[in-house]
């Protein structure tokens, strides 16, 4: 009745909160979209500085501008926040071999070492994986909740283990590496070697250059496994 006396028509009303148009509702979930990455990027620098244990949500609130209540808005608890951060990046070594392989099938070795390289590469030049990898590494307990990090770096190691083995054994049956080490041990050691030296070098990146100094020691451990084959071991001589 009131809107027939104004001469208006209901098409001509702004829409309620109820009946919100597309566009509208887009908006809200793009504006909801970036202040959830915001809080996750605001995590990552509040993390890396105070670790993970001893960061609080009123202390990421506070370094995104905003409340309390619009952390837990998004997230549940600081677990649930965390596990957020890491779920954003891949690891080095969670890579999967499976692409190289389809883009150059036949080169095992050169599989391996194009993966391994590319995961130095990754952690040298990429920011926010070298600040995510240092807190996962670095400064985080494996406790509680947050013991489900633990179970992410077993079941990405066991992963790339596993890949890594399965091109070894590749090149076992081309002769190109010698029969004397068992492929999984191999592969564990290829995984320690890489891993060790991400470890290190993000603990002080000014050590050494981590492209250049892995690239070598990556290098010479394939080379030691095809070194000399299945030649016998000679006994040193007594001194």
């Amino acid at each position: 009745m009131y809107v027939r006396q104004l001469g208006l028509n209901s098409n001509q009303l702004e829409p309620s909160a109820t009946e919100a148009s597309p566009t509208m509702v887009r908006k809200t979930k793009e504006e909801a979209s970036a202040t959830r990455s915001m809080i996750l990027d605001t995590a990552e620098r509040v993390f890396e500085e105070h670790g993970v244990a001893g960061a609080s949500l009123q202390q990421i609130a506070q370094a995104a501008g905003l409340t309390r209540g619009a952390i837990y808005w998004h997230f549940e608890d600081k677990a649930a926040l965390f596990h957020a951060m890491m779920e954003r990046v891949q690891l080095p070594l969670e890579e999967s071999l499976q692409g190289l392989r389809e883009a150059d099938p036949g080169e095992p070795l050169k599989h391996i070492r194009a993966m391994l390289v590319r995961a130095l590469r990754e952690v040298a030049c990429n920011a926010q994986t070298q600040r995510v990898f240092s807190i996962a590494a670095h400064k985080v307990e494996y406790a509680g909740e947050l013991g489900l990090l633990r179970e992410r770096h077993i079941s990405g190691r066991d992963a790339c283990v596993a890949d890594v083995e399965g091109d070894l054994r590749q090149a076992r049956r081309r002769g190109q590496i010698g029969k004397r080490t068992p492929t999984r041990a191999a592969a564990i050691g290829l995984h320690a070697l890489i891993d060790g030296l991400i470890h290190n070098w993000v603990l002080a990146p000014r050590g050494f250059d981590l492209v250049k100094v892995g690239t070598h020691a990556l290098d010479a451990y394939l080379a030691g496994l095809g070194a000399g084959l299945d030649a016998p071991v000679k006994p040193e001589s007594a001194a």
